[in-house]
């Protein structure tokens, strides 16, 4: 014989075992979420106080070790000091002058009937004196005058700049055969520095475009054309 079952349980009644159950999941993946949490915070806490502590200190003691250690190098003070010379030295070769470069640029500026007994040349003021003697008072104006406009160029494309901005006849004596001059002279200080590049790049020196007012010892072509004399003891 067949049997027959009837639930007796009302929707109600039903609803309610069903929600007490979903309940339950959701308190259990709560309390499953919150454990992991206290679980992650501790984990943080103790590597931040007590990991990352003992690197620190073992970073100190390393500092402490090794500062004792280079304490213990014989003259470390002069090795350190020769150091950090020896990184100073290509800067400072750039930014000294380089002085030689007035015994090119003399013969190019100075006329064939003029001639240099003493030069002084200042290069923390940019100026120089420059006496000497020459054939005539002619001869000392168109000294003037060829400084006065000679320019001066960095490379093939470089734009031309005055190369001596103010040419002062300081004094002046007339002789029987010659005249005695001295001139107080102001120059462009690229002249003599020495870090110039041209529009590529590459390190240059000026070059002097000399106006064309007379014959030179730079294109005199005489080899007994003496530009420096000496002077008397």
């Amino acid at each position: 014989m067949a049997s027959v079952q009837f639930n007796l349980l009302p929707d109600l009644k039903m609803n309610t075992v069903k929600a007490d159950r979903n309940r339950s999941v959701v308190v259990k993946i709560a309390v499953i979420v919150a454990v992991i949490s206290v679980g992650l915070v501790a984990l943080l806490f103790a590597s931040v106080n007590i990991v990352q502590k003992k690197q620190m200190g073992d970073a100190d003691k390393d500092i402490t070790r090794l500062t004792e250690e280079l304490k213990g190098i014989p003259d470390i003070e002069h090795i350190l000091t020769i150091q950090n010379q020896l990184k100073s030295l290509s800067s400072l070769h750039q930014s000294k002058h380089v002085a030689s470069r007035i015994f090119g640029y003399l013969p190019q500026v100075t006329p064939a009937n003029v001639t240099i007994s003493s030069i002084n040349l200042d290069l923390s003021t940019n100026t120089m004196t420059i006496s000497g003697t020459a054939a005539s008072q002619l001869a000392v104006n168109t000294f003037v005058d060829t400084l006065k406009f000679t320019k001066y160029k960095i490379g093939e494309k470089g734009q031309e700049v005055t190369a001596f901005p103010t040419v002062t006849e300081s004094s002046f004596t007339l002789g029987s055969q010659s005249a005695s001059y001295s001139l107080s002279v102001s120059f462009d200080a690229n002249l003599f520095a020495n870090n110039l590049k041209d529009d590529s790049g590459s390190s240059q020196a000026p070059t002097l475009v000399v106006p064309k007012l007379t014959t030179t010892h730079a294109t005199s072509g005489d080899p007994n054309d003496v530009l420096f004399e000496e002077q008397a003891e």
